[in-house]
């Protein structure tokens, strides 16, 4: 009966090979992924700190990837120029854009926690700005790390549509199936 019991308990307590144990979030980690996001378009819109408030959001290795295309900024250098760089030269293109993430959807993973979420474009003044950008955008797929500087984007996509947040593959859309569109 002892060894019965032992063996019961050895199987509960060995993970099955191939499976990662995924410690549970709590609610704080949730709130701070959360402001982790608001501080992202914000950060973003504005250029604040001359794109290194953005690029502070990322791990040092973090990438931004734009899932239409493709491109990558990865790293930190990279990563403010995405924001538009010690100049700010995307503002002066687009001086009036904002955006805003909805339905944030977060959950437990291995790495830390994964994210998706939609991506609005609300056009300035009740006025279509972008014909390109403004109204529903695609969303954000992405990876989140816990770090000695608190919850940080150690991934995050710009996924287009018809692909949807949470289920992008890393094919960008310039490269799908014309069927598939």
């Amino acid at each position: 009966m002892t060894k019965i019991l032992l063996l019961a308990a050895l199987a509960i307590t060995i993970p099955v090979l191939g499976q990662e144990k995924v410690k549970p979030l709590t609610a704080l980690d949730y709130m701070e992924i959360q402001q982790l996001n608001y501080k992202y378009a914000f950060a973003l819109d504005t250029c604040s700190n001359h794109g290194e408030d953005y690029a502070n959001l990322y791990t040092d290795d973090g990438i931004f990837i734009v899932g239409l295309n493709g491109l990558e900024y990865r790293g930190h250098a990279k990563l403010v120029e995405a924001a538009g760089g010690p100049t700010c030269e995307r503002l002066k293109r687009l001086p009036h854009q904002s955006h805003t993430t909805e339905n944030l959807v977060i959950e437990a993973s291995p790495e830390g926690a994964t994210g998706k979420s939609y991506l609005v474009y609300p056009g300035d003044q009740g006025k279509r700005g972008d014909a390109d950008f403004d109204g529903h955008v695609g969303g954000y797929q992405d990876i989140y790390v816990r770090t000695p500087k608190g919850w940080r984007i150690k991934s995050r996509i710009h996924v287009f549509p018809p692909q949807i947040p949470g289920e992008y593959k890393g094919v960008p859309n310039t490269k799908l199936d014309s069927q598939t569109r």
